[in-house]
C-alpha cells in the first residue's frame, strides 16, 4: 500500500496572525483542535510564540498532556528570516539579531513547557540561512519553514547548507517543506502562493483541499522522494473572527481572505480533512515533527 506522512503543524500566535496583538483565540481554538485531534487519534506539533507561551501556561501544558509536541514560533510573531514582500510596519531581524531572538523565544518556550524544544517554525515561512544556522547551534532537531510554493525546489525533507539554507547540506537539522500543489497551473507570478494549502481548507474546502493532497502525492511518487505532507493551522481559525479591531489609538480592519469562515466551518472542514486523510486505499500516517526526524532515516529509504 502506498504511503504518505503527515505533519500538522499548529502555528500558536497572535489572533488573526500578525493582525493584532491579543491571544483571546489561543486557549479555545486548541481546544477545538485537540477535540478533533482526539476524535480521530491523531497527534501534532504546535509551534508556539515565546510571548504566547508566558501569557498562556495552561495551553502549554494542554498541549503535552494531550501527547502533541511544544515546538517555537519566534519570540513575537516577528519576521526572523528572509521577508518574502513588504508587509507596513514590520521590519525582519537583522541577520547579526537572529541568534539572540531565536535564543530567547526557545527559553522563554521552554520555561512554561520544562521540556527541550527540538522543533521550530518561522512565521510565515520565512526563513533564512541565518536562522537554520542557530537552530542548528541550539541542537534543534526540526525547521518546519520552507515554503515549497516560493522556492519550488525541495518537495521532500532534507538537511540544510550552513551556506544556503535552501540546499543539501551536513546539517543534523532536518529541514521539511510545506505542502503546495506543484502540478497545478499558477496565476500569482513570482510568488506562486496560489500553490499553497493555507488556507484553502476553510475557505474552499476539505475536499478541495485534499484532490490537490492527491495531486502532490503523485507528483512526489513522479520525482521518487518519500510523500511527506507537513501542513500549517492557528488556533485563531477555529474561532469566528471579525473583519473590524479597534484596540490602542486605532484600529485593523482584515481582509476576508484572513478571516473568512472561521469558526464552526473551520472546524467542520478540519474534521472532514482529518477523516479524509485517514480514509480511503492509502496509508497515511500522521506523525509529530520530532517523530518525523527521528524516523526519517527510515522513510528516506523507503523510495530507494
Amino acid at each position: 500500500m502506498a504511503k504518505s506522512y503527515v505533519l500538522f503543524g499548529i502555528d500558536t500566535e497572535p489572533d488573526c496572525g500578525s493582525n493584532t496583538p491579543f491571544y483571546n483565540m489561543t486557549k479555545p481554538g486548541t481546544e477545538e483542535i485537540l477535540d478533533v485531534y482526539a476524535k480521530h487519534n491523531i497527534h501534532g506539533t504546535f509551534f508556539v510564540t515565546g510571548e504566547c507561551a508566558k501569557k498562556n501556561p495552561d495551553v502549554v501544558k494542554l498541549i503535552q498532556e494531550t501527547q502533541n509536541e511544544v515546538g517555537v514560533h519566534s519570540l513575537y510573531h516577528e519576521t526572523v528570516g528572509d521577508e518574502l514582500y513588504e508587509i507596513p510596519g514590520i521590519k525582519p531581524l537583522l541577520p547579526q539579531e537572529v541568534p539572540l531572538r531565536v535564543k530567547l523565544a526557545t527559553e522563554w518556550v521552554e520555561s512554561v513547557s520544562g521540556e527541550k524544544a527540538v522543533s521550530w517554525r518561522c512565521p510565515r515561512l520565512w526563513g533564512s540561512t541565518h536562522v537554520c544556522n542557530a537552530l542548528e547551534d541550539l541542537g534543534f532537531k526540526v525547521d518546519a519553514s520552507y515554503p515549497m510554493f516560493f522556492y519550488r525546489e525541495r518537495f521532500a525533507p532534507y538537511h540544510p547548507s550552513r551556506e544556503d539554507w535552501t540546499k543539501e547540506g551536513d546539517m543534523k537539522l532536518l529541514e521539511i517543506p510545506n505542502f503546495a500543489d506543484m502540478t497545478m497551473e499558477s496565476k500569482d507570478p513570482g510568488m506562486e502562493r496560489d500553490r499553497d494549502q493555507w488556507p484553502l481548507f476553510r475557505l474552499k474546502g476539505a475536499d478541495y483541499l485534499f484532490q490537490r493532497i492527491l495531486n502532490f502525492e503523485k507528483f512526489a511518487e513522479a520525482k521518487g522522494v518519500p510523500v511527506v505532507l507537513c501542513f500549517y493551522f492557528h488556533p485563531w481559525e477555529f474561532v469566528k473572527c471579525k473583519q473590524f479591531y479597534a484596540y490602542g489609538e486605532g484600529g485593523v480592519y482584515i481582509d476576508k481572505f484572513f478571516v473568512g469562515k472561521t469558526g464552526k466551518v473551520a472546524k467542520r472542514e478540519f474534521d472532514k480533512l482529518c477523516g479524509l486523510l485517514l480514509g480511503g486505499d492509502r496509508e497515511r500516517v500522521f506523525l509529530r515533527a520530532d517523530e518525523l526526524a527521528e524516523q526519517w532515516p527510515q522513510i528516506s529509504q523507503e523510495t530507494k
